[in-house]
């Protein structure tokens, strides 16, 4: 490095002039190294020499420490990039660290990293997927509503136009209403009681597909002790969800009216009770009993176990002939079905009659026997 730098500034031909070439004589004169007569500058003294060249200059001084300082500072460099190596995040080649360890870190992550994006895809299709679903049940409910005339105040029953249900599926049976909520919807009964479960009414699949009677229940409905009825509680509140939601007392209490249409009759229920159990219970699924009493003790059974209820339920019970049973889903952890069981309206006031009637009698034989006393 040295003797490059000397000869960078010789005169090539190996005299001791020191004029350089490509440097002009008033820079040399300049820096003091020429006279502009010739003169010779003196040589370096061994001090200042980092050479044995003779004549050579030391315009560059310190070359030694200079070059140490260089030697150095790549010391520096290389540290610094070998810190760079181990540390270095983002490193996905692997060419910044030899380490294998890190090298597995690193594609682990990678992987993960990758799986967490393709994971993340999927739950977002499933979603949209899933929203589909929801609006083309939606799509069918609306068109299929368009055949009743329903009284969002209950006062009076559905009108249904039969003739025009039956066109699209003469599977059709009757018409379910609870005024003031959603539940407005055609029932209707097949062989099974999976048919309906994801079919609709045009026999294609769908996510809540129809609301449907039990395969074993006398059509068209209201002819057996107990009938009941089936039908999706769906997460966007579609279907049978009221239903569900009628395990709160003041929701249950709201509730004053149901209405169940056939071709040939129309009945106005109420609420009874409600209670939870689960897909296995084959306890529901009784439609005929031997006897009035027997039928009254089911249903005293049942509304032992119930979570909503008339307060005079008991009562109302021991009049009762017929009651319509509505079935959904519910998603409580150890149950999975929520049952609500209603009365005729007819049934229900014969009960509160005889038993205003007892009570009535009660208070005037109470009366009298305190007068007499």
């Amino acid at each position: 490095m040295a003797e490059s730098r000397g000869k960078h500034f010789s005169t090539g031909n190996g005299s001791d002039d020191v004029r350089s070439e490509g440097i002009p004589d008033s820079s040399l004169e300049d820096t003091g190294l020429y006279d502009g007569d010739s003169t010779r500058a003196p040589k370096p003294s061994s001090a200042t020499s980092l050479g044995s060249t003779s004549g050579f200059v030391p315009i560059i001084s310190g070359e030694g420490s200079k070059k140490g300082s260089r030697r150095h500072g790549k010391k520096d460099q290389n540290s610094s990039a070998g810190h760079f190596r181990e540390t270095d995040p983002y490193d996905l080649s692997g060419k910044r660290s030899r380490d294998p360890r890190k090298k597995r870190v690193r594609i682990a992550s990678t992987i993960l990293f990758v799986v967490g994006i393709v994971l993340i895809a999927v739950a977002g299709g499933m979603w949209l997927y899933s929203q589909k679903q929801y609006a083309d049940q939606d799509a069918e409910n609306e068109k299929l509503a368009a055949y009743a005339t329903v009284d969002d105040t209950g006062n009076t029953a559905p009108t249904v136009d039969w003739a025009s249900l039956k066109a699209i599926n003469d599977d059709v049976v009757g018409w379910v209403q609870i005024p003031g909520t959603v539940v407005s919807f055609p029932v209707y009964q097949a062989s099974d009681n999976d048919y309906y479960l994801h079919t609709n009414a045009e026999g294609n699949y769908s996510l809540g597909g129809q609301v449907f009677m039990d395969s074993e229940n006398t059509a068209p409905g209201m002819v057996d002790q107990q009938t009941i009825i089936y039908g999706h509680h769906l997460r966007n509140g579609a279907m049978f969800k009221p239903i569900a939601d009628m395990d709160n007392q003041e929701m249950f209490d709201s509730v004053s009216t149901v209405w169940y249409v056939t071709e040939t009759g129309t009945y106005e229920l109420e609420p009874l009770f409600l209670y939870y159990t689960n897909e296995n219970d084959t306890n529901v699924r009784q439609f005929s009993f031997a006897s009035t009493d027997e039928f009254h003790t089911y249903l005293s059974g049942l509304l032992s176990s119930a979570v909503t209820s008339r307060s005079d339920a008991s009562q109302i019970i021991s009049s009762t002939d017929h009651v319509l049973t509505l079935c959904t889903c519910n998603y409580i952890s150890g149950y999975g079905r929520t049952i609500l069981v209603c009365v005729p309206k007819s049934e229900a006031n014969v009960a509160t009659a005889a038993t205003g009637a007892t009570t009535t009698d009660a208070s005037t034989s109470a009366v009298s026997s305190g007068t007499a006393g």
